[in-house]
């Protein structure tokens, strides 16, 4: 079991009757599901469920963050400014759920909500593609996809973006990559999810390895080629 020290502010301290929580969880719980458990604790913080921020040691992550033993945990209410645009911003193995980000992404300030999703094709290049293996350099890969949302966020004054990212093995017709975008308007929502796909394909470390009949190549890097084949 890891100790953990919790603090709460604003209305989350108010709603908890507690600024500072001591508290201890096994090896490997992530910051959401520790905010799961106080909310389970304390029922009045739910209301606050899809706009608390998390921080670790003082700097912000992601629901997904695993803490470490001794870590001091902040759960953050919206600031003066609003909820933060970035929505979850995630890698991982498990099929992803494109309703589920759209979700993520509503808001009554949105007058509009588009969304990405790149799937596994069964063609390419006149080849048969079997399926997809992914792979990143998950702690670079999960900042530049940040940095980029936040980007697309300042850019187009966006209410709030999400993006999901697969590794490890997409098959045909299972989606690799989602992005969700919500604004005020269409035209802000469609630019900011396009520049968003374009620039993740442009600077975030994934690398993606087709798997195909007769081979298997890794696409985008310079030296990789199909191996001859027949």
């Amino acid at each position: 079991m890891n100790r953990f020290t919790l603090k709460l502010f604003a209305t989350l301290r108010e709603r908890a009757n507690a600024a500072e929580l001591v508290r201890e969880f096994p090896d490997g719980t992530t910051v959401g599901e520790i905010w799961k458990h106080l909310v389970g604790e304390f029922p009045a913080l739910g209301g606050h469920h899809d706009s608390v921020g998390f921080a670790v040691n003082q700097a912000y992550v992601e629901g997904d963050f695993k803490p470490h033993q001794g870590d001091e945990i902040a759960f953050i209410p919206p600031v003066s400014g609003g909820a933060p645009p970035i929505g979850p911003i995630t890698i991982g193995r498990e099929p992803i759920d494109v309703a589920a980000l759209e979700r993520e992404v509503a808001d009554p300030a949105a007058g509009a909500i588009v969304s990405f999703t790149g799937t596994t094709r069964r063609d390419n290049a006149g080849r048969k593609v079997l399926r997809l293996e992914y792979e990143a350099y998950e702690p670079m890969a999960l900042a530049e996809m940040r940095k980029l949302a936040s980007e697309a966020a300042n850019r187009w004054k966006l209410v709030r973006i999400a993006i999901a990212h697969r590794v490890g093995v997409v098959e045909i017709g299972e989606t690799s990559v989602a992005i969700a975008v919500s604004a005020a308007h269409r035209g802000e929502a469609f630019e900011a999810c396009r520049f968003a796909i374009d620039r993740l394909k442009e600077v975030v470390p994934i690398w993606k390895k087709e798997h195909f009949e007769g081979g298997e190549v890794w696409i985008g890097c310079q030296t990789s080629h199909p191996p001859l084949v027949g």
